[in-house]
């Protein structure tokens, strides 16, 4: 024997033991007590015993509707659940937002972010995967990932680049260092020293990409490291320098132990960009983080003072 249960048979057993009569049950399902009637007789048939005894008040369930009573506490508090969900990802208020770096210092200001997004969008499944350790651009298309963080925009079919903000790769030194004398800092002075970075190919790094490559400089050694705290920490003991987006440094500017300067005498400036699929740009939580991405890196650039 086949049993074709639907979810419509478990609502009308949980509602008649619930209210305890063929009348409440179906005022509370919508329907009339003699379509209710019938869809009991029809599932008795089905199963071929009585799941109610009638002769009883208020009306009870037989051994075999307490069993479907079990099945119907287990199935329905399931579909609820799916349902509330598919209704939250309809209007907007749920979804995933897979999130890819490609710029292994964005750390510094994307936690403040995605801490205030959390808060406003609790139903939003949120991850952050380091892009460079992988193929970010294509597993965004891929729908591996729903926003990549690059500073290098391309022309793919069905992304768009938005524009976050402008920052400053700013160089950075101990007091002590013979550099600290100058205005700005040019590609030849990186002749000799040692240069602290994070551990990214070089193409990814804006010192080499934007000054050194260009200008065939080379510096007398590359030391890699993973933490901005011990960059600085590096830079502040005089074993080398460093070149660091400017809301990283924005808490050591005012520090004697250390100076910043500007990459040549005009400086650098460098753009970062959200990258996302065209089908959701229009997602409410999209354009939020969004807006979140595009203000708070600037309190950081500000100063921490603006944090408050």
């Amino acid at each position: 024997m086949k049993l074709h249960l639907e979810f419509r048979h478990l609502r009308t057993i949980q509602a008649i033991h619930d209210c305890g009569s063929m009348a409440r049950a179906a005022d509370r399902l919508h329907i009339t007590q003699s379509a209710l009637s019938h869809q009991v007789k029809g599932l008795e048939a089905q199963v071929g015993v009585e799941l109610f005894v009638r002769r009883s008040k208020p009306m009870t369930l037989s051994p075999a509707g307490r069993r479907l009573l079990r099945l119907a506490e287990q199935v329905l508090p399931q579909i609820g659940a799916v349902e509330q969900e598919f209704a939250a990802l309809k209007s907007g208020r749920a979804g995933r937002l897979h999130i890819a770096i490609e710029c292994h210092a964005c750390f510094e200001w994307l936690f403040p972010v995605l801490e205030r997004f959390r808060r406003a969008w609790p139903d939003v499944d949120v991850d952050i995967r380091p892009g460079l350790q992988f193929q970010a651009l294509p597993a965004l298309m891929r729908e591996d990932v729903d926003l990549v963080v690059s500073s290098d925009p391309e022309d793919l079919p069905g992304v768009t680049f938005a524009p976050l903000f402008d920052y400053e790769p700013v160089f950075l030194a101990s007091a002590l260092h013979p550099l600290a004398a100058k205005d700005h800092v040019d590609a030849a002075d990186f002749r000799g020293e040692t240069l602290i970075t994070y551990p990214v190919d070089r193409p990814r790094l804006d010192v080499f990409s934007q000054l050194l490559i260009p200008a065939g400089v080379e510096p007398a050694a590359v030391r890699q490291v993973e933490l901005t705290a011990v960059i600085l920490l590096l830079v502040a003991s005089n074993r080398g320098v460093a070149v660091l987006p400017d809301w990283v440094v924005r808490e050591v500017r005012y520090n004697s132990d250390y100076v910043t300067r500007p990459l040549t005498a005009g400086g650098v400036t460098r753009r970062l960009y959200a990258a996302v699929r065209d089908v959701d740009a229009d997602k409410p939580f999209l354009s939020h983080v969004l807006r979140l991405m595009r203000s708070e890196p600037v309190k950081l650039q500000r100063g921490s003072q603006e944090l408050a």
